[in-house]
């Protein structure tokens, strides 16, 4: 199958790669020094999103924001315009749901088929092929992406209409953060009264309060190791996605808002290149004496 890839970063180049290992013929835009491995690998680099377009029967989306997929589609050398009748676009960026349903009807409307699933399992995911992935479109568009969703994740769910992925993903970041906030100050106050929270953290591993977040960043907390799987100024993107959604709804997510707002002020203390569990960083930059 010839596949169009577009977005070659943390998580798209190893997305891009299991593709080209499974033996398609994936044009990709986007290559860079750093994705140039997928080019020896058997991939062709492309010079345009449109020259992916016109070439592929499936294209996959990778992008970091809602504005990115809308330039990559619309834009003056986007999608849309050279697509060809029948051509399934899998947007598995993280963007706006109320964005993407009006993109979805704008790709069906122009002759083609479309699938949002946003990913979630951070760059070990995308490694090792393990991504849980969340689908929104038609049934006829989920089960035609499946086979390439398979190369990809684990486990795929598809939620319901167009938009309904990203909703789902909109969720995960919420709970994720909210999580991730709860280990950073848990583990902090360990500290601070005097208890080893490597000894807490292995106390609370299989009880109620277990999760991924506190095996996971509960030891980089631990441990100060905040090479990124995923960085915050990404998430705080992906909780500002949730607040706008709420803001439209007239409902409160306070909790998410917090979080929100913790993430900024990581991003202004410059860690907003770190994993998402430094926002302990913040915690401790508010409580302790400089």
């Amino acid at each position: 199958m010839k596949i169009g890839f577009i977005g070659l970063g943390v998580m798209g180049r190893p997305m891009a790669g299991h593709l080209i290992a499974a033996g398609h013929d994936v044009l990709l835009h986007r290559v860079k020094p750093v994705s140039q491995h997928l080019v020896d690998a058997g991939g062709s680099a492309m010079d345009s999103a449109a020259e992916v377009a016109a070439g592929a029967e499936v294209v996959i989306l990778m992008l970091p924001d809602t504005p990115d997929v809308e330039d990559v589609l619309f834009g003056e050398t986007g999608i849309a315009a050279v697509l060809k009748p029948g051509t399934l676009v899998i947007d598995m960026s993280s963007i706006s749901p109320v964005a993407t349903q009006d993109y979805a009807a704008r790709i069906v409307g122009a002759g083609g088929e479309w699938l949002d699933a946003p990913v979630s399992g951070g760059e070990a995911g995308a490694v090792n092929a393990a991504l849980t992935i969340m689908a929104g479109g038609s049934e006829a568009a989920f089960q035609r992406a499946l086979p390439i969703l398979q190369l990809l994740g684990k486990r795929i769910t598809h939620i319901g209409g167009a938009g309904d992925g990203q909703t789902a993903k909109v969720c995960n970041q919420v709970i994720v953060g909210l999580t991730i906030s709860a280990v950073a100050e848990a583990l902090s106050l360990a500290e601070w009264a005097g208890a080893d929270p490597a000894k807490v953290r292995e106390a609370l591993l299989g009880g109620f309060a277990d999760s991924t977040i506190l095996k996971v960043h509960g030891e980089r907390i631990i441990n100060r190791t905040f090479e990124p799987g995923f960085r915050i100024a990404l998430h705080r993107k992906d909780l500002g996605l949730a607040v706008d959604a709420a803001r439209s709804l007239n409902k409160a997510l306070p909790g998410t808002a917090l979080a929100h707002q913790m993430m900024s002020a990581a991003i202004g203390r410059g860690d907003g290149d770190l994993d998402h569990s430094a926002l302990v960083r913040t915690l401790r930059a508010i409580s302790e004496p400089q």
